[in-house]
């Protein structure tokens, strides 16, 4: 929730995109049940995710920190 908690902040949702979206997934007991949202609230999500740059987080290489050492 806090993902579209901050689309909404940054403006990138209407406040009823993110009340239905909220409420949407709020009433979900499964994945398969979040999928089946409207097509336009998955439109507006995902445009929003999008001008986030999710996509982009989630397929970049991780850092590799120079000070990391492995656990023994």
């Amino acid at each position: 929730m806090k993902t579209i908690d901050e689309m909404l902040h940054l403006e990138l949702l209407s406040t009823e995109q993110h009340a239905f979206i909220r409420e949407w997934i709020a009433q979900s007991r499964t994945p398969e049940r979040i999928l089946q949202m409207p097509a336009p609230m998955w439109q507006a999500l995902e445009q929003a995710s999008e001008r986030m740059g999710i996509d982009q987080d989630l397929l970049r290489e991780p850092a590799l920190d120079e000070g990391f050492t492995s656990l023994p």
